[in-house]
C-alpha cells in the first residue's frame, strides 16, 4: 500500500533512518563480513555495536543463515542484508534467505534489505526476504538499475507499525525528495525496461571478461553472480597503489571489513574496452612490470 512506502533521497536516506529509527545503544546489529562501509557509519552514528557475520570466499562471499544462527543473543536488533553484494558480487542462496527470514520472527529481529542491486544479477532469480518475514524494512532505488546515481531519489516499504517509526525521521529531516528526481523515477518504473535487460547483458560480458583476465593472472576471483563488481583475492599489500599509479582505480577490500584484508575490489561499470586496456596495463605493469 502507498501509506507503506517512504520515497527517500537515494538508498543512503533510507538505510539512514532505518538505522536512527530503530538501533540504540545496547543493541547488537549484524553486519556481513566484507560489507558496503555505510553500513558501518549508519550503525555506528545510531549507536548500535556491531556483530560481523563472516562471508567467506570458500561459500563464494554469500551470507550463510548457520553463520547468521551462531551471532544471535538476546540484544540482537536486527541483521543489514545486500544482495546482490557490494563488495563482493555475491547473490544470496534463496533457502539462506528465508532461513534468515524466519530466525527474524522467531528471535524477533529487524531484517534492513539494501536491494539496490536488485535489476543487476545474471543467471539466477532475485528474492526478497519481505516475502516470507514481516520484520523487514525493503531498501531500493533508481542509480543503479536506471543510472540515476545524481538525482538520488530511492524508497524504502515495510509494514505499517515500521513506516510509522521511520517516517518521523524522514519528515524531521529531509521532509520529501526533490519532485524532478520522483518525475524521473515514475518514469523509469513505467516506461520500457530494454535498456535495462541490454545493460544487465552488457554487464555479464563485462564481468566475463574481467573475472577470466584476472584469473589468467594468478588473482582468484569468483565469479560474482550480481551487481557490477569483482572481489579477487590480492594479498600484495601494495597492490592498490601499484595499480593507481600505473591509471587504474581500485579499492583495497580492507574498507569493507577485516575480512576484505587481502582482497582487491574493482568495479567493471566501464566500458567492455576499457576494462581490456585495465587488465592489459594490470598485467604489464603491476603482475609483470
Amino acid at each position: 500500500d502507498p501509506e507503506n512506502i517512504i520515497v527517500t533521497v537515494g538508498a543512503s536516506e533510507a538505510l539512514y533512518i532505518s538505522a536512527q529509527a530503530f538501533m540504540e545503544a545496547g543493541d547488537e546489529i549484524l553486519l556481513p563480513n566484507p560489507s558496503f562501509l555505510l553500513y558501518e557509519s549508519c550503525i555506528n552514528l545510531a549507536g548500535g555495536s556491531i556483530v560481523p557475520v563472516d562471508c567467506k570466499m570458500e561459500n563464494e562471499f554469500k551470507l550463510k543463515a548457520d553463520d547468521v544462527l551462531e551471532k544471535i543473543t538476546d540484544k540482537t536488533k536486527a541483521i543489514i542484508l545486500n544482495s546482490p553484494s557490494n563488495p563482493t558480487g555475491a547473490v544470496m542462496e534463496k533457502e539462506d534467505i528465508k532461513a534468515i527470514a524466519d530466525l527474524s520472527m522467531d528471535h524477533n529481529f529487524l531484517i534492513i534489505s539494501d536491494e539496490i542491486y536488485e535489476k543487476i544479477i545474471y543467471d539466477k532469480n532475485h528474492y526478497s526476504p519481505a516475502k516470507y518475514s514481516d520484520n523487514v524494512i525493503t531498501i531500493n532505488g533508481f542509480s543503479k538499475t536506471y543510472a540515476m546515481t545524481g538525482l538520488r531519489i530511492g524508497y524504502l516499504t515495510a509494514n505499517e507499525e515500521h513506516t510509522e517509526e521511520l517516517f518521523k525521521i524522514h519528515q524531521n529531516s529531509i521532509a520529501c525528495a526533490n519532485s524532478t528526481a520522483q518525475k524521473g523515477a515514475y518514469e523509469a518504473l513505467t516506461g520500457p525496461q530494454d535498456e535495462v535487460h541490454k545493460m544487465v547483458s552488457e554487464f555479464k560480458k563485462r564481468r566475463d571478461l574481467i573475472v577470466s583476465r584476472l584469473n589468467e593472472m594468478g588473482y582468484e576471483t569468483v565469479n560474482a553472480e550480481g551487481a557490477f563488481y569483482v572481489f579477487p583475492k590480492i594479498e600484495d599489500e601494495n597492490f592498490v597503489k601499484k595499480a593507481a599509479d600505473a591509471g587504474v582505480v581500485t579499492v583495497t577490500g580492507a574498507a569493507f571489513g577485516s575480512n576484505g584484508k587481502g582482497h582487491v575490489r574493482m568495479s567493471y561499470a566501464n566500458s567492455y574496452e576499457n576494462i581490456e586496456k585495465a587488465m592489459d596495463i594490470l598485467e604489464e605493469r603491476v603482475v609483470n612490470g
